[in-house]
C-alpha cells in the first residue's frame, strides 16, 4: 500500500508572549490540503492534522513567511530529504539589481518580473561607496572595463531585488537578455536591457548567473548576519506609507503601475 503524499517544512514563530522564537515542523498533505504542526523542542504534536484552505503548496518555500491560524509562519528550512528533492531544486532565490541608468523605470522592470512569474522578496535603493561597488564587483578587477564599471555604478542610486521563483537564476537573466544592449535589441527585443540599456555597461540591470553567485550576491545586499549591508537611501521625511494587503498580492493584482 503506498503511503499518501506530504511535504515538511522546519518553520519558526515568534511567541511575542514569551518573547521566544518556537520551531515546528510543518506537513502538508496536498490530497486534502490539510496540515499538521509538530513542537520541535518539546516533541510533541502541537496541531493535529487539519483541513486548511487559506494554505497552498505553492506558498511554501525556503524564505516564504505563511499565516495558519494567525500565526505568521517564517519557513527556514525543508523538513526532510523527499520534500527537499522534489521542491528544493524549483524556488530558487536570486539578486536582480537596477543600474543607475534605469532607475527612473523601477515600475516597469517590477512589472516584467512579476510577469514573467517571479516574486519580489526584498527591495532595497542604495547609493554604493566606491569600496562596495568595488567590493561587489571584485571578480572583475582585472578587467580593462573595471574602472568604468565602478564610476557608472557610483553614479547614482541601485536598487537591489531579491527575486523568488522556479529557477530563478536563468528567468532572471532571460528577462534580462543579453549583457549587451544592442545585442539584446536584436536578439531579445522584449528583454529589459533591450529596452532600457544603452550598451555593455550601462545595460539598466544585473543578474547573478550561478545559484553560489546569487547566494553571495544577496548576502551582499541584504546579510544574513545580522548586519545591514550598504546603507538604505530612505530619510523618512516628507513621506508616507503604502501597504498592499496579502489577498492584492496574492491574486497578482497589477499595482506596480504606480511605482
Amino acid at each position: 500500500q503506498s503511503h499518501e503524499e506530504r511535504f515538511a517544512f522546519t518553520v519558526e514563530w515568534y511567541d511575542p508572549n514569551a518573547a521566544l522564537l518556537r520551531r515546528y515542523q510543518l506537513l502538508f498533505y496536498p490530497k486534502d490540503g490539510s496540515i499538521e504542526m509538530f513542537d520541535v523542542k518539546n516533541q510533541r504534536i502541537f496541531l493535529k492534522r487539519t483541513k486548511y484552505d487559506d494554505l497552498r503548496l505553492e506558498d511554501l518555500f525556503v524564505g516564504s513567511r505563511v499565516y495558519v491560524f494567525s500565526r505568521q509562519l517564517h519557513v527556514v528550512d525543508y523538513g526532510d530529504h523527499y520534500t527537499t528533492r522534489k521542491l528544493g531544486s524549483r524556488k530558487q532565490r536570486t539578486l536582480g539589481l537596477i543600474k543607475p541608468d534605469a532607475v527612473t523605470k523601477l515600475g516597469a522592470i517590477f512589472q516584467m518580473v512579476y510577469d514573467a512569474g517571479l516574486t519580489i522578496t526584498k527591495a532595497k535603493m542604495t547609493l554604493l561607496s566606491r569600496k562596495e561597488a568595488m567590493d561587489f564587483y571584485v571578480e572583475h578587477q582585472a578587467k580593462t572595463f573595471f574602472t568604468d564599471l565602478i564610476e557608472f555604478f557610483i553614479s547614482g542610486p541601485v536598487v537591489a531585488i531579491e527575486i523568488l521563483g522556479d529557477e530563478a537564476v536563468s528567468l532572471w537573466r532571460k528577462v534580462l537578455g543579453p549583457t549587451d544592449s544592442s545585442a539584446a535589441r536584436n536578439e531579445a527585443p522584449e528583454s529589459i536591457r533591450a529596452k532600457f540599456g544603452t550598451d555593455g555597461t550601462k545595460n539598466a540591470a544585473h543578474g547573478s548567473d550561478t545559484l553560489a553567485s546569487a547566494a553571495r550576491e544577496l548576502e551582499f545586499f541584504f546579510p544574513s548576519s545580522g548586519g545591514h549591508g550598504p546603507a538604505n537611501t530612505a530619510k523618512f521625511t516628507d513621506c508616507t506609507c503604502c501597504i498592499i494587503k496579502p489577498h492584492a498580492v496574492s491574486e497578482g493584482k497589477h499595482w506596480l503601475h504606480v511605482l
